[in-house]
């Protein structure tokens, strides 16, 4: 199995299976986290409901409930949505910025006709928790608050402010994404942020994991419309110029180009990982390309590959086409999506222009049909980081391999990228390989065993960070 392909789009890794916790008595720790999960996926929290400063809301109740004071929460209204800002205060004994743990509180809508049961209410069936959100991101969200209301009860101090960052609107418009990374500095002014809507591990049938993929990087999602127009006219009286046609060439220069490849530290470590792990002749070759990205033969063998060509490059992709408004009229205009996964660090209008480029034909309009989506560095990889999250998911899966990686996007991480805050995706777990969790669709789901054996991942790598000085991992 190639691990890279484990990684969903939108990042979600963070569940294993073990045995059911159906099966004993939940810990009183486990009680709660259950209850602030079932209370979260209860909260409709998609676009047009307004509903997002409700969850706000409930959170900021159960962190003050905690032991969390009011001048160290505030909920930060956008439009119908909200950011949520949780400041844990440490005792500034490391002399350092703080850490910055991020998730989202919106979900991907989701129609009660379409779903056997009500997606936005918490259900248990055959070992699994079923519901809108179970995988992206409320457990995100319930796991890192859950986690910051322990390590308050039990009076941890770290050695550095924590500051929980949680944004309204990831899944759509990012508005309070943007507002948290750069206008609300006094919140998001970090060393570097964890994000929970990224990163993780997978293990096979046997119980072996696979390395755990901690994301440090995401190509840029953006989307162009190709728009040819015509004055059009009687379709008995062909024309040499056609608004069909003229897309249609255009479209066929886009599927001939190949964007230049590009490389950096963490592509080139993931696809040592994956070759070390896959072999073959895909494998010798990923790891040449390592060794060295301008090896030509490692590329061609690469570009072939439909599972890994997309790792060398920016590619763009036709999606959807409109076009014509009559059967027996000349087009007037046509239009195709093109869709373009871009190479961290490209600026998106660099894209566009090459397009154009492409193309040759200056009569044809490229527009960029959203600006939500922005060009973002990679982030370094911190030896502190990776320490921590060692130290984190040890308890499960010794001896694991943590390998930095690069997904197809996009995340809150790209804001905050950009925005000069090191981003890391360290989701809290696993997932079996080939497992269907669904995010996004129909009857979303994790192992409910899986939700709990994730729930001290944060606090070991909370601690293993921001431990005073003196005190071990266990605080």
């Amino acid at each position: 199995m190639m691990i890279r392909l484990i990684i969903a789009a939108f990042g979600v890794l963070a569940f294993s299976t073990a045995a059911s916790a159906a099966d004993r008595e939940l810990t009183p720790a486990e009680a709660k986290a259950r209850e602030l999960y079932a209370k979260a996926i209860s909260i409709k929290t998609v676009k047009g409901e307004g509903k997002v400063p409700e969850l706000a809301a409930y959170l900021a109740g159960e962190l003050k409930a905690a032991g969390f004071s009011d001048e160290d929460i505030e909920i930060m209204p956008i439009g119908e949505t909200a950011g949520l800002g949780v400041r844990y205060r440490g005792d500034g004994s490391s002399g350092k910025k703080p850490v910055l743990f991020l998730a989202h509180m919106d979900v991907v809508s989701a129609k009660r006709e379409d779903w056997e049961h009500d997606p936005f209410t918490l259900r248990e069936e055959d070992g699994y928790f079923l519901g809108r959100g179970t995988a992206d991101n409320k457990y995100g969200v319930v796991n890192l608050t859950q986690a910051f209301m322990r390590l308050k009860q039990e009076g941890f101090t770290p050695d550095r402010d924590l500051v929980l960052l949680f944004s309204g609107d990831e899944e759509t418009d990012m508005d309070s994404t943007r507002m948290l990374a750069f206008d609300r500095k006094d919140w998001s002014d970090a060393e570097f942020a964890l994000n929970s809507d990224a990163g993780g591990g997978a293990y096979l049938e046997d119980g072996s994991a696979l390395p755990y993929l901690m994301q440090a990087a995401e190509k840029t999602y953006a989307t162009f419309s190709v728009t040819a127009r015509n004055k059009g006219g009687h379709s008995s009286r062909p024309r040499p110029d056609n608004a069909i046609y003229d897309l249609a060439s255009a479209l066929l220069k886009i599927e001939d180009y190949v964007f230049p490849v590009m490389s950096n530290e963490i592509t080139r470590a993931s696809a040592r990982a994956d070759g070390e792990l896959i072999g073959g002749d895909i494998g010798d070759a990923l790891i040449k390309f390592a060794d060295n990205p301008k090896n030509k033969k490692a590329i061609k063998i690469i570009r072939a590959s439909e599972d890994y060509s997309n790792i060398l490059s920016t590619t763009c992709v036709a999606t959807m086409l409109d076009a014509g408004h009559a059967e027996n009229a000349l087009p007037q205009s046509a239009t195709a999506t093109v869709n373009c996964r871009i190479f961290p660090g490209v600026e998106v209008e660099d894209v566009r222009q090459t397009l154009i480029e492409v193309i040759e034909n200056d009569a044809l309009e490229v527009a960029l049909t959203d600006d939500i989506f922005v060009a973002s560095p990679i982030s370094e990889v911190r030896d502190d980081v990776v320490a921590a999250l060692r130290a984190a998911i040890e308890p499960r899966y010794p001896g694991i391999d943590v390998v930095p990686a690069m997904s197809a996007g996009g995340t809150d991480g790209m804001h905050f990228r950009r925005a000069g805050v090191p981003t890391y995706g360290v989701g809290a777990g696993f997932v079996p390989v080939g497992a269907e969790i669904n995010a996004h669709g129909l009857d979303e789901k994790i192992p409910a065993a899986s939700f709990y054996a994730g729930l001290d991942h944060w606090i070991l790598l909370i601690k293993a960070l921001a431990s005073p000085a003196g005190e071990g991992e266990e605080g």
